[in-house]
Order: structure tokens, then C-alpha cells, then sequence
């Protein structure tokens, strides 16, 4: 990503995942279907005949950035204990260094490997800052990946390992891959549903979890008729919070995993309400109707993301729209964490419903980092991967394939998860291309119009209809000027 494309991006807006915990973060997570399906994967690679293995054996040794350093899958922990380097950590998780989290983690990885001082720098901002950080050079040896383009990897980061090897170990590695080679690994991993109160569920009356957007709806008047609690919680005035939303457009709101890397830029109408309760039309429709029946908070310009984890633990909210990294906050933040569940996301496509699955935030390495901090961020990295436990303890659905899970993820017997395909080969950086000429940015910080959705609900100023118009003219403008094809 070239300086002033960097700049631009930073200036437009705030960059935000909806699927990562941005700011501060937690999930939970126990999805046997998921992880069924990921050991079937490393099954199959598994079942690679020898000629093959030395084939990705040779690869692997290509990926290395510097032929003494080996690639994470030839990273023995146990040969480099007496390692010795000073590395520096920049990462989004403020409150994990508030809470000393972090350090406590810090101080169990120098237990194994005392020569290796780490050196952390917590950012509020982090989607914004760390992509100027990344601009000037100035961040030093590990962050978390912010919203590059993929073409740029290898000018930035140093490759842990080939797709194929490390795909073997671990979950969620593609998001970051670049021909052939991996330059992220995810912290922790991530599901999207839907936070609830167990408690405010059963006093407004709610016998069984919503499956449909209306059913949801209707949930939602339940608890407002008969409950002192906040139905839907916008979360608006913190802005990234809206951007959450984005994250159920594909395999949530479609049961497609193909659809949001690869058919979502081919798409015409995407925004077109297919008349069955699903497609991204009602997946904001529910937001738009909530707000339009007074079912959230009574002035959404003043919600606060803090008060709110409190809010929820006690009951005071009935339910939030996030990714499960934030339910171990909600559980942390009152003495009621039993009462805190986490729901599928109420869409049923061909009677099932469907989880999205996904990487949080991506460690990655700087390639201009010397050769002796390479190789010790590289133990670091692997350490907090797979012994660290900071995934387990943030309710993070497992990196590591055959790892643990927390029970949060209960509710989602039953349903299929699924992980976003990656995009077709020339086509890795399209829909980025796509979310900045038609500034929509989904799944890229485009909280600014989810918020629009909140404002035209709130003051009849727009119907949805009216915005879903605005934005496939925008989406087709896109297209036209970036010649891509339409094809669905």
C-alpha cells in the first residue's frame, strides 16, 4: 500500500474489523461443527504423499525471510531457550495492559525464555494509528495486522510459513495469505451471533432464541412490554461498534461462504430483499425496524461502550449485536455473568441457520526487523499461540487445531460453521478496491453507514428503501469504474 493510499485510508475513516475485538476484546466459544470440520482439513493435508511433504518442506524453507530463520512449522520452542533479543509488542488491546493481562503473560513467556524482553505499547485509536505507524516504519517488531492490501504483505511483514503447512496446524490462517505464503496469524479466533440476558429473556417471556429477523423483532417488543431492560443496544456513538453489522452479510445471512470474498463484488442488486427473511435487506432491516419502533436506548447519541458491559451483566440491556470476542467482558463487568449468554444470529437460510467463524486480528512480523529480533518474535508469536492460553481466557474460539474451547458457544448446536472462502486468484484485493470507490467499506470500518441507518430510522429522514437504493447505485458505480464484472 503506497504512503498516500495509507493516508487516505486513515483520513476516510477509522478502520475497524467487525470481526475483531477493536479497542479491547473477548469471546467464547465451544462449536463442534467448526471444529470438525478444520480436523477434516488437516486430515486431508495429512494425507499429502511424501513426495509432496518435501515439496512443502522446500517451500516452507522459501517462505523464511532469511534462510537461519526457520518458518513457524519448523519452529521448535524447546531448541531456543536461551534466545536473547529485545522486541517490541504494538497491539489494540488496552484494556488486557490495564487490567495487566498482558504483562502476566509476558512474565510466564520470559519463565521459558528470560533473554527475550518484550517491550508493549497499547493503542486506543488502533485501526487508525497503526496504519500511520505502518507508513513511517515506526512500530517495531510485532503488530496486528491492520487493513493493508494484500499486494503489500511482503513489503511489510515477514512470512510465517506456507498456506499448506501452516493450515495443517492451525485455524483461520488464509485471511492473511498471499501466493502461497501466510504473513498473519490470528491471536485468537472469533463467531458472530448475538449477546443476550439470559434473565431479561425470561422475564419478557421468551421461551426459545429468535431464528428469523422477525421473530427477533418480536423478542424485542417482549422485552419492552414486559421488562425494564434496554431491548437492542445500538452501541452508536462509539462508531466502531456499528461496523459489527457487516460481519453477518455472507455465510450469516446467506449460508454462502463463497459469497463475501468472492461474489459479493460480481453481485447487481446485493442489497435486494429476496422476500424470505434473509439477505443482507433484513439482516439492517432489523436494525432500522428496532430503532423505528423505539426498541433501543432513548437517545442513541449518548450510548457508551464502557457503561454498556455493565449494562447487559445487569440486566439492563436485553441485547447486543457483536462478535463473541466481547462476551467475556460482559461477563467480567458485574457479578452476574451467568446471566450473560450468546446467541446465534436470528437468520435461518433453508431451515438451518449458519455461524461465520473467523480470525480476530493477525499477528504479524516486520520484515526490516534485524534477523535476531525476527527469530525471537517469531518464538513470542508461537508462545502466545499455543501456550499462552490468552485465546482460551478471551473466550476466543481455538487457533490451534484440536485446541479447547470455552462453553459459551452452546446455543450453537445444531447450526453450520462455516469461514469466508478466500478471494479467487487476481482478485485478493478487489473488494478493498470495491469498499473504497464506493466508500461503503464493509467489513473495513464503514460504521458511518450503519449509523446513517440508525439516524434514518430514528428520524424518518430516509426510509431503508431509500438508503439500499443509494448504496447499489453506489455499488454499481463501483463496478462500472473499476471494470468489474457483474456476473449474479
Amino acid at each position: 500500500m503506497k504512503l498516500k493510499k495509507v493516508l487516505a485510508i486513515c483520513l476516510a475513516s477509522a478502520m475497524t474489523f467487525s470481526l475483531a475485538a477493536c479497542g479491547s476484546g473477548a469471546a467464547e466459544a465451544s462449536a463442534p461443527a467448526a471444529g470438525e470440520a478444520e480436523a477434516d482439513e488437516a486430515e486431508e493435508t495429512d494425507a499429502a504423499d511424501t513426495e509432496d511433504e518435501d515439496t512443502d518442506e522446500a517451500d516452507a524453507a522459501d517462505a523464511a525471510d532469511e534462510s537461519d530463520i526457520p518458518t513457524y512449522t519448523q519452529l521448535d520452542l524447546g531448541k531456543y531457550g536461551d534466545a536473547e533479543a529485545t522486541i517490541k509488542f504494538l497491539h489494540h488491546k488496552t484494556d488486557r495492559a490495564e487490567d495487566g493481562t498482558m504483562d502476566r503473560m509476558v512474565a510466564e513467556f520470559n519463565k521459558e525464555f528470560p533473554g527475550i524482553k518484550v517491550e508493549m505499547e497499547a493503542v486506543t485509536d488502533y485501526a487508525e494509528d497503526s496504519l500511520l505507524r505502518l507508513s513511517t516504519g515506526d512500530w517495531g517488531d510485532i503488530m496486528f495486522i491492520p487493513a493493508v492490501d494484500k499486494v503489500d504483505l511482503e513489503t511489510y511483514f515477514m512470512p510465517f510459513d506456507t498456506l499448506d503447512n501452516l493450515s495443517a496446524q492451525l485455524n483461520f490462517v488464509d485471511n492473511w495469505e498471499y501466493e502461497g505464503n501466510c504473513y498473519g496469524i490470528p491471536y485468537m479466533a472469533n463467531a458472530q451471533g448475538v449477546l443476550y440476558n439470559k434473565a431479561v429473556f425470561e422475564e419478557a417471556g421468551i421461551k426459545e432464541l429468535p431464528k428469523t429477523p422477525t421473530e427477533f423483532l418480536d423478542d424485542l417488543k417482549l422485552i419492552k412490554d414486559n421488562t425494564d431492560a434496554i431491548p437492542l443496544y445500538t452501541n452508536y456513538a462509539a462508531g466502531w461498534t456499528m461496523g459489527a453489522w457487516d460481519a453477518y452479510i455472507g455465510i450469516v445471512s446467506n449460508g454462502d461462504d463463497t459469497f463475501m470474498q468472492q461474489k459479493f463484488v460480481h453481485t447487481a442488486e446485493p442489497f435486494k430483499d429476496p422476500g424470505d427473511d434473509t439477505g443482507i435487506y433484513n439482516l439492517y432491516r432489523i436494525l432500522f425496524d428496532a430503532v423505528a419502533g423505539g426498541l433501543i436506548e432513548d437517545d442513541y447519541t449518548t450510548t457508551d461502550w464502557e457503561s454498556c458491559k455493565g449494562m447487559l451483566n445487569r440486566g439492563e440491556i436485553g441485547t447486543m449485536v457483536l462478535g463473541s470476542w466481547a462476551y467475556a467482558q460482559m461477563q467480567e463487568a458485574g457479578d452476574t455473568p451467568e446471566n450473560v449468554g450468546y446467541m446465534p444470529f436470528p437468520m435461518t437460510v433453508g431451515g438451518k441457520q449458519y455461524v461465520n467463524a473467523g480470525g480476530d486480528y493477525n499477528y504479524c512480523i516486520n520484515v526490516n526487523s534485524s534477523d535476531e529480533n525476527k527469530l525471537a518474535s517469531l518464538i513470542f508469536v508461537k508462545w502466545m499461540v499455543e501456550k499462552s492460553d490468552w485465546c482460551y481466557n478471551e473466550g476466543g474460539y481455538t487457533v490451534v487445531k484440536g485446541g479447547k474451547n470455552p462453553d459459551m458457544y452452546a446455543a450453537f448446536d445444531g447450526c453450520e460453521v462455516l469461514s469466508d472462502q478466500p478471494a479467487k486468484a487476481g482478485e485478493e484485493t478487489l473488494l478493498n478496491d470495491m469498499n473504497s470507490e464506493s466508500e461503503l467499506s464493509f467489513n473495513a470500518g464503514g460504521n458511518d453507514k450503519v449509523q446513517r441507518i440508525v439516524e434514518a430510522a430514528a428520524t424518518g429522514s430516509e426510509s431503508l428503501d431509500d438508503i439500499y437504493a443509494d448504496w447499489t447505485q453506489k455499488w454499481n458505480d463501483a463496478q462500472e469504474e473499476l471494470e468489474v464484472s457483474v456476473d449474479y
